[in-house]
């Protein structure tokens, strides 16, 4: 006997690292439904990535889906994009992944990366607005589209020239290496130009590119009508857009349902995990953007992923719930957020579904460390729980879970999943 199905769920920045402090969110944190799974199950711990790497979620979940970012990743610009709905000129255009910010417009000194975490969707749709269409010299243009709360898709074009990905971001909070970046512990905040990687003219004409447009971005929201208000209201403004993980062209990567032969379905809710989802030929199941309140939000996740059970053998589930508070140091709200996902999703969820015929994988895209306040590069817990495996841990935390497996490599997990499972 095996298995039918398998939910795969992770909870975005849920793991902290048990090296800093003690207990950890997890470790705090009421959840006896989790917790239940740990006793049937296979556990350990896998590094998201590598040993080491503090990955961001985008290049995080791609690994975990199974596929190796050396040879599939292109950059979060156009995971972002693609979830967004828009595509790109192979050679011509180059997409970034932006937050409207906050700055100090006489010392370009970032106050806020996400204008305090304030700005609606629909103040960023026509802050959007105003900068998408922008025509810069030299044939140069800006498509700018807004997608949840701060975050903002820019695609950076020419009509005449070729240009390349090749370019450092011009947020410091994240520097790149290769096409992934990596979160920078204590940045220097300020605004910076737009580097060249190469000593070739398309990366060249690309930056020439973004500091123009960030320049006038600036200009423009700096009087902006949205702005005029806030300011009034005493919010921060977002009086800038900052830019990172630029990318040429969309990932050329094998569909999931061809390399398993089962269907895949994907319970997400921002546009990076849109557009991986996309790029994997996942079928996705709608849902609302998140509106900040998980007593609202979780519910609608669990409809959605049984949703997705009854056409798919695979639903993976992406929960954003931890990772905020994880940024903003904040331990008791991060062990809510486990308790309310605990409480709201996988304890209904366990109610509702046959565990003889469905497996359930729990595990985390990165570490947020409440106190480091950044992502790390700390290896993230995992559970593989179905009724037909005897033993596990008991419970689901970082340190329970270490006396396990251990996998260098996410790209590991889902194939370590389905040997498991006995589907291969």
């Amino acid at each position: 006997m095996k298995p039918e199905k398998l939910i795969f769920l992770v909870l975005d920045g849920v793991a902290d690292s048990i090296t800093q402090h003690e207990p950890t969110a997890l470790e705090a944190a009421e959840k006896p439904a989790l917790d239940s799974l740990a006793k049937h199950a296979v556990y350990g711990l896998v590094y998201p990535v590598a040993p080491g790497v503090a990955p961001e979620s985008d290049v995080a979940v791609l690994s975990l889906l199974g596929y190796e970012p050396e040879k599939y990743y292109t950059g979060r610009g156009p995971l972002e994009a693609l979830g967004a709905g828009l595509e790109i000129k192979e050679g011509y255009e180059v997409a970034f992944r932006g937050n409207f910010a906050t700055i100090d417009e006489s010392t370009l000194k970032i106050i806020d990366r996400r204008v305090g975490r304030s700005l609606t969707s629909e103040e960023a749709r026509k802050l959007a607005e105003s900068l998408d269409g922008m025509e810069l010299s030299g044939g140069g243009y800006a498509r700018v589209r807004a997608t949840v709360g701060h975050r903002v898709v820019v695609i950076i074009g020419s009509k005449v020239n070729r240009l390349s990905d090749q370019v450092e971001n011009i947020d410091p909070a994240y520097v790149r290496k290769g096409l992934v970046s990596v979160a920078v512990p204590n940045p220097d905040m300020r605004l910076r130009k737009c580097k060249p990687l190469v000593d070739a003219p398309e990366a060249r004409e690309t930056c020439r590119l973004v500091d123009e447009f960030v320049a006038r971005a600036i200009e423009v929201l700096s009087k902006h009508p949205i702005n005029v208000e806030r300011e009034r209201k005493g919010l921060l403004k977002a009086n800038a857009v900052i830019l990172r993980d630029a990318g040429g062209r969309l990932p050329r990567m094998p569909k999931l349902q061809d390399i398993y032969g089962r269907k895949f379905a994907a319970v997400v809710e921002m546009p990076v995990e849109r557009g991986i989802a996309k790029a994997a030929g996942m079928k996705i199941v709608e849902v609302n953007p998140p509106s900040g309140d998980l007593r609202r939000d979780l519910p609608e996740r669990l409809d959605a992923t049984l949703r997705g059970l009854e056409e798919a053998d695979v639903v993976y589930v992406h929960l954003k719930g931890p990772d905020e508070p994880g940024h903003d140091g904040d331990f008791e709200r991060k062990k809510k957020a486990v308790e309310l996902i605990d409480e709201l999703f996988v304890a209904p969820l366990l109610e509702k579904v046959d565990l003889e015929r469905v497996a359930i994988l729990v595990t985390a895209d990165h570490a947020t460390p409440w106190p480091l306040k950044s992502h790390s590069g700390d290896p993230v817990p995992f559970i593989l729980s179905w009724k037909g495996f005897s033993g596990g841990p008991g419970v689901f935390n970082e340190r329970a879970c270490k006396n396990g497996i251990k996998l260098e490599h996410g790209w590991q997990l889902l194939p370590f999943t389905v040997e498991k499972l006995g589907w291969k």
